[in-house]
């Protein structure tokens, strides 16, 4: 039961690394391109949106302490 669950979650992450890729003859580089994608620029872009959402919360909540 647990072993097809993986099964199944990491064939649908190769399927959306295909999909991002592409295929190998229309840039040249399909899997190259998905992990430029996902680790350069998705991923980073990631931590810093949540680091800000994070700052601005901590922000609020030390206004709301202080009012107090």
């Amino acid at each position: 039961m647990f072993e097809e669950i993986i099964k199944e979650i990491f064939m649908v992450c190769v399927y959306i690394l295909q999909v991002i890729g592409g295929t190998p003859g229309e840039f040249g580089h399909g899997y190259y391109l998905a992990n430029l994608i996902i680790f350069v620029v998705l991923q980073p872009a990631l931590i810093i949106l949540f680091f800000v959402l994070w700052r601005i919360e901590k922000k609020k909540n030390d206004i709301n302490v202080s009012k107090f």
